[in-house]
Parts: structure tokens; C-alpha cells; sequence
């Protein structure tokens, strides 16, 4: 039987392969990349009986239009995703996210939107036939590194899928609470203190827009100019994602999944690990406000988020 695979009838806005994403190539400039949401990134793998680490579709905003060639697969879509299933006879399904279906031979997902968030994930059971770079099915499209020679999907791309019968159908769903939220917690960055006591005082206490300058490298603040009492630039020094750098113009930027490896702008905060999946699906337009916590409180808060995602993945079972 011939392989089966996704054929793109729309490419959507921004179509790659994610995964965790790839370690310790830092040294060499490489970004980790991985899905900007970890916790949907996983429990889409989980509807669909995956080990949690296969990679899957990620897409932004408006997602694709994919017909199936080739065989019968289980699917779900994790996310805050309005999407719908034409079936080969035309008949249209309204599907719902964190739930498994059935996709047959010229079905059609139509993933028209997201709604109150940026990115969404689809899975098929037992994975997407692709091969990995560097340790990783991640896209970086900055680096044109991985799958679909490190860039976007566009129509007529086909994506193609391991499986291509169902053995035993899968009938799974969680009951996911999505409740974005606008105060983004971090600790001290290394930079800290090159901001005057004013700007500090801004940073924490003022409203700052998340622009449209948005993209899987970074997210571009505006609001109250935070001032450098030290130096607007140093020499450039390692990054990770969910930093806090602050250029000449004192708008905040924060860094994402493709950030860049090193970088020259001040660093007044670290986005903590629980709060990393919230501020990259948060949409132009939001609001936010930062909010200080310790070291010791940013680990316990992110035992809380293993602990939640956690009983989600149990739910599954």
C-alpha cells in the first residue's frame, strides 16, 4: 500500500514540524526551537496514543487545509482551535479540540483559526514519516534547519504519515481548561540593576502591549520606556528562551523558541519556565504585566505546572 500523507490544499500562516526541540548546539548558534507551547504540544501526542515526543504539525493564526491520501488514521488538535472536517461526501463536521477522530481516505481538516490564542497542534497516531537534524524534527525557519528543508509549508507540500490504517480506533478526550492570563511572572535577569529605580518601578507596576511584531523568535512590548542608568548595549552574551532584553528605545523584547543564541541588549528578566507556554500564546493587542517572584518560588510554581499537565496526561488514559 502506498505511504499515506497530508496533501496541503492552504498552507495557513505559519505550517512547521515541532517537537521538544533539539539541545546543546547553543555553542554552535542553534537555537532549541521546539513547539512555543509545550503543554498542548504533548497532549496532542497523547489523544492519539503517541510517545510524547513525536513530532507534530504547528501552525499560527489561520492553520491548513489538509486532505488525507492514502489510507485511515486517527487525528486530534490541541489548542483553542475553531476547525472543521469535510468528509469525501461533503458532509461538514465541527470538530473540537483535545478529542481523537477518524480521518478517512479524501477527508479533508479545514483548521480555519485560532481564537483566543496564536498556536495550535495536530497529531496523527504514530507519528509523521520525516527524519530528524541534529536530534530534532524541529523547524527553524531563521536557520532552514529540519523537516521540509527548514521552512514553512506551502501548498501542494505533502506531509507524509507512518501509518496508514487503524488497527483499533481511538476514542479519547481531556476536558482542558484554557484561562489566558495577563500577569507574566519572572526573576531577575542578569541586567537587572543596569535599570534606574523608576524604570523598575514601570516594569512592574505599568501595562505593557504585546505588538504586532510577534513571531516564533520573540515578542516585541511596547509601553513605558524602561531607562538604562548603566549602558544600552554590552558585549553580547549568551540567551535562553522567555529572557527579557531591553534595547536603546527601552521597549521590551522577549525571546521565544528561535531566539537568537547570543544577544547585546541588557537583560532585565527572565520569562519562569511554567509562564512560557502563556506569554507565546498570547495575541497582539494583549496587555500584560510582569510580576517578581524568587528562585525558589519560580521552581515550585513550575512543580504545580508539571503537576497540573500531569493530571491532563492521566486524564487521557
Amino acid at each position: 500500500m502506498n505511504k499515506a500523507y497530508f496533501e496541503i490544499l492552504r498552507a495557513g500562516v505559519n505550517t512547521t514540524i515541532q517537537d521538544k526541540g533539539r539541545n546543546h548546539l547553543y555553542h554552535v548558534g542553534i537555537a532549541v526551537s521546539g513547539a512555543i507551547d509545550q503543554r498542548n504540544y504533548i497532549l496532542s501526542n497523547r489523544l492519539v496514543d503517541n510517545q510524547l515526543n513525536e513530532p507534530v504539525v504547528e501552525f499560527a493564526y489561520q492553520g491548513p487545509l489538509l486532505k488525507l491520501k492514502n489510507g485511515k488514521i486517527n487525528f486530534a488538535i490541541s489548542g483553542d482551535i475553531f476547525f472543521k472536517i469535510i468528509r469525501k461526501n461533503l458532509e461538514i463536521e465541527d470538530g473540537e479540540c483535545y478529542k481523537s477522530y477518524i480521518l478517512d481516505e479524501e477527508d479533508q481538516i479545514d483548521i480555519i483559526s485560532t481564537k483566543n490564542s496564536v498556536y495550535g497542534y495536530l497529531a496523527v497516531n504514530g507519528g509523521f514519516h520525516l527524519e530528524k537534524t541534529w536530534g530534532s524534527y524541529s523547524t527553524n525557519t531563521k536557520a532552514n534547519i529540519g523537516p521540509n528543508d527548514g521552512k514553512k509549508y506551502s501548498i501542494n507540500d505533502k506531509i507524509f504519515i507512518k501509518k496508514n490504517d487503524i488497527k483499533s480506533p481511538i476514542n479519547k478526550k481531556i476536558n482542558y481548561n484554557y484561562s489566558p492570563d495577563n500577569i507574566i511572572r519572572i526573576i531577575k535577569g542578569t541586567n537587572f540593576d543596569y535599570f534606574s529605580k523608576d524604570a523598575i518601578n514601570k516594569f512592574f507596576k505599568e501595562d505593557f502591549l504585546i505588538t504586532n511584531l510577534v513571531d516564533r523568535m520573540g515578542i516585541r512590548l511596547e509601553g513605558p520606556k524602561l531607562e538604562n542608568i548603566v549602558n544600552t548595549n554590552i558585549k553580547s552574551e549568551g540567551l535562553v528562551r522567555g529572557v527579557i532584553q531591553v534595547p536603546a528605545d527601552g521597549n521590551p523584547i522577549i525571546m521565544l523558541s528561535d531566539h537568537g543564541t547570543v544577544g547585546g541588549y541588557p537583560k532585565i528578566g527572565v520569562v519562569i519556565a511554567a509562564d512560557l507556554d502563556l506569554i507565546g500564546q498570547l495575541t497582539p493587542g494583549t496587555k500584560i504585566n510582569f510580576k517578581e517572584v524568587s528562585l525558589e518560588e519560580a521552581q515550585n510554581i513550575f512543580k504545580a505546572y508539571i503537576e497540573d499537565t500531569n493530571k491532563y496526561l492521566n486524564e487521557c488514559n
